[in-house]
């Protein structure tokens, strides 16, 4: 498992083969992603809780397109984290 996904998982206390849903939209989460993209090179900077969510496939892909913006993936997972 990735640094980052047991990151993750080990913070919301996640077993590696448990269902894990979508932070957006409730349904089940394919990808951990990096809010702030960790850039070329791969730095493990960007490997934090604040900065990692689950998300499905689409809203993943809309992430990417940045349909869904930084700005509301940071404020639906910081109010997951309390």
């Amino acid at each position: 498992m990735k640094k980052y996904k047991k990151i993750y998982f080990d913070y919301f206390g996640y077993c590696k083969d448990e269902k894990i849903l979508c932070e957006i939209c409730g349904r089940e989460a394919v990808d951990i992603h990096h809010i702030q993209p960790k850039g070329i090179g791969g730095s493990k900077n960007e490997d934090y809780i604040e900065n990692l969510i689950a998300l499905c496939r689409d809203c993943h892909t809309a992430a990417h397109e940045h349909s869904l913006s930084k700005e509301l993936l940071t404020k639906i997972h910081i109010s997951n984290l309390f």
